[in-house]
């Protein structure tokens, strides 16, 4: 029993220092990270596992150490800051970058494998890039690029800088590029102004196509009236060509000739006493008016020579009373 327990003891010592030394000889590496194998501060070996199947490698106990660098994608947020453009405008600019690594050697070597020196470099970098860009272009460009061409021109500009720290720059991505709070109201204005401008202009065309519009219908109408007056006057003048042939074909037959000089005759005495006060009508023996009166049918000289001298009543005209007689 005394024997048991003396081995034991040790049997757990040797043990725990085998679980000990086997666990400082085993690497284990994930998809997403690197494991870089220093002995003696020296890197002797990068493994990866982008497979995702064999991630369980050995090194050294003791002598040779482990240090796990990032194998994805990462994200570092630059700091807000204020840009120039080309025509002296300020505007405030706020970006991120998506980064990796791709050169696990490179990366260890010239920074370290401190992703904090690794952000600062990119900082440094893209920032520069940024103002480069920005300060070649107007604002006007700078706010029409915003569907990519801008971003392309900081990523042209960053171009193979962070190739020697074994970053590759997969994108440079603009969250927030806007106008300083003091030039706002400025630019407001401004473009109130410019689609004031258009708006005045689109007035104008419609304004233009109406007058247009206008005239041409006013031109139309004035044809249209002048043919209608046209064919108005046509058809009046030939309605009077019709009524004096009607009235010539009246006086060319004996009976109607008859009848018509006897209603003119009429007409011509009505006419004669119209007025106020007392009216007489003088006729001579010629008068054809006589002849109606006297019921004469022949020449005047069949008329009595008395009423050469004497006055004779005429037919009143309508609404009018008879003042005078003949005699």
């Amino acid at each position: 029993m005394k024997n048991r327990n003396a081995w034991l003891i040790p049997g757990v010592i040797i043990a725990f220092l085998l679980v000990i030394i086997c666990s400082s000889c085993i690497v284990i590496t994930y998809p997403n990270e690197y494991s870089v194998i220093k002995q003696f501060g020296q890197v002797v070996s990068i493994r990866d596992n982008k497979d995702g199947e064999s991630g369980l490698s050995f090194k050294l106990p003791f002598i040779q150490s482990v240090t796990k660098v990032p194998n994805t994608r990462l994200l570092y947020d630059l700091a807000i800051s204020d840009v120039i453009t080309k025509d002296k405008k300020t505007m405030v600019e706020d970006s991120f970058v998506i980064w990796s690594i791709d050169d696990p050697m490179a990366y260890i070597r010239t920074l370290n494998g401190s992703g904090a020196a690794a952000e600062s470099r990119i900082d440094v970098n893209v920032y520069n890039a940024i103002k480069n860009t920005i300060s070649n272009t107007t604002q006007a460009d700078v706010i029409s690029g915003r569907n990519g061409d801008l971003v392309a021109s900081i990523k042209h500009n960053v171009g193979d800088s962070l190739v020697e720290y074994g970053i590759n720059l997969l994108a440079v991505e603009t969250k927030h590029l806007d106008l300083p709070d003091s030039n706002k109201q400025s630019v407001y204005s401004r473009m109130i102004s410019e689609r004031n401008q258009i708006a005045a202009g689109y007035t104008a065309t419609g304004q233009q196509q109406a007058q247009e519009i206008r005239n041409s219908t006013s031109r139309e109408v004035s044809i249209t009236l002048s043919s209608a007056k046209a064919q108005a006057e046509q058809i009046i003048a030939e309605g009077e060509a019709t009524y004096m042939q009607i009235l010539a074909d009246a006086y060319n037959d004996p009976d109607k000739a008859e009848f018509y000089n006897f209603v003119r005759a009429l007409d011509a005495a009505k006419l004669s006493l119209t007025g106020s006060g007392n009216n007489v009508l003088y006729l001579t023996p010629d008068s054809p008016l006589a002849a109606i009166f006297y019921q004469a049918e022949t020449a005047p000289t069949d008329v009595s020579a008395s009423a050469q001298t004497q006055p004779v009543e005429a037919p009143a005209a309508e609404n009018d009373v008879p003042t005078g007689s003949a005699q």
